[in-house]
């Protein structure tokens, strides 16, 4: 089961998806930043609305362990089941095989900025203003 640290973890959207990574950000309000990221290396396996509220996060069920089983053959490293809010008129299921997880914790801007304390970044889309 998923630790999340303490904090306020309401928004959540998907930052990047590539072949070798997904990365989800959360926070209270993902307008300007965002302050948690799960990185997920190498996933395997993904269904995850792309902007979801408020998810709790359990462990698979039977048929998700099933489905994931045959579909890859063997357990991944990393399986994260969750329930969230997508907007729906029911929840949204989501579930992630992996081969690993990190949890990171750091002020994460969705906008230009020149100046970063220690721990804060630019989202990797954010470009700097045409000059």
């Amino acid at each position: 089961m998923i630790q999340l640290p303490r904090g306020s973890w309401w928004d959540w959207d998907v930052v990047a998806w590539n072949p070798g990574q997904l990365r989800l950000g959360a926070g209270h309000d993902l307008t300007y930043a965002h302050g948690l990221e799960l990185v997920f290396s190498d996933p395997v396996l993904v269904r995850c609305p792309s902007a979801f509220q408020d998810p709790v996060f359990r462990e698979p069920t039977p048929s998700e362990l099933q489905l994931v089983e045959r579909q890859l053959g063997e357990m991944p490293a990393v399986l994260i089941a969750f329930e969230a809010d997508a907007g729906g008129t029911t929840l949204a299921s989501g579930l992630v095989a992996a081969g690993r997880l990190d949890i990171v914790q750091g002020t994460v801007f969705r906008y230009w900025r020149e100046e970063l304390a220690a721990g804060e970044r630019l989202a990797s889309w954010v470009r700097p203003p045409a000059t």
